[in-house]
């Protein structure tokens, strides 16, 4: 197969890292800021910010609801952190105007793990991974529940030393939707896109 055309949400947060990665594993990386661009793509990458604004700037962009019709027909998705939200079907304490992408049947937390300062990392057992990942977690949010359809990827240990986040669910998958409460794209692991980038090759 040609080299699939992955493009990387471009409106905000920490896209320049993520356009590494994948053209590092092979893929065509390109920075989504217009229709025409969401249109070439394959798969996209919504990544980590700040979720009300990138939902209010894809508005102002025009692609609020091109990026939904393109969920909708199967475009494979990839949300980390700020993109797990705008990817949810459901928020626990968002603003009273916020607005997601929508297509994965889940409730997520905002801020669950609390402010900037509480940010934290941790190893986690991912599912058809051999090796735990190392996951960075800046003013993320967990999985509150999910539908049906969901297949739960990653949980924080059920580890008294952690607290109200002990078992929370931080990584999912339903589809073609991918979404996961952390950064992969911080520390050199790139196992996570690369089952993204199998995602989009097979789809």
């Amino acid at each position: 197969m040609t080299r699939p055309v992955i493009g990387v949400l471009a409106l905000q947060g920490d896209v320049r890292e993520h356009l590494r990665v994948l053209g590092d594993l092979g893929a065509r990386a390109i920075a989504v800021r217009r229709e025409s661009e969401l249109a070439s793509c394959d798969g996209l990458v919504v990544p980590g910010g700040e979720s009300t604004t990138i939902a209010k700037l894809a508005r102002i962009f025009g692609l609020l609801d091109p990026l939904r019709h393109r969920i909708a027909e199967g475009l494979p998705v990839f949300g980390t952190c700020a993109g797990m939200i705008l990817l949810a079907d459901r928020i626990e304490d968002g603003t009273a105007d916020q607005e997601t992408l929508g297509g994965l049947d889940i409730t997520v937390r905002r801020n669950a793990f609390g402010r900037q300062v509480d940010s934290f990392e941790a190893d986690l057992e991912f599912a058809g991974l051999a090796d735990p990942v190392h996951a960075v977690f800046i003013r993320a949010p967990w999985v509150e529940a999910v539908g049906d359809g969901v297949e739960v990827l990653a949980a924080i240990p059920r580890d008294p030393a952690a607290g109200a986040a002990a078992g929370r669910i931080v990584a999912v998958r339903q589809g073609p939707l991918l979404a996961t409460s952390f950064h992969p794209e911080v520390g050199g692991d790139s196992r996570i896109h690369r089952v993204f980038v199998d995602l989009v090759t097979t789809s």
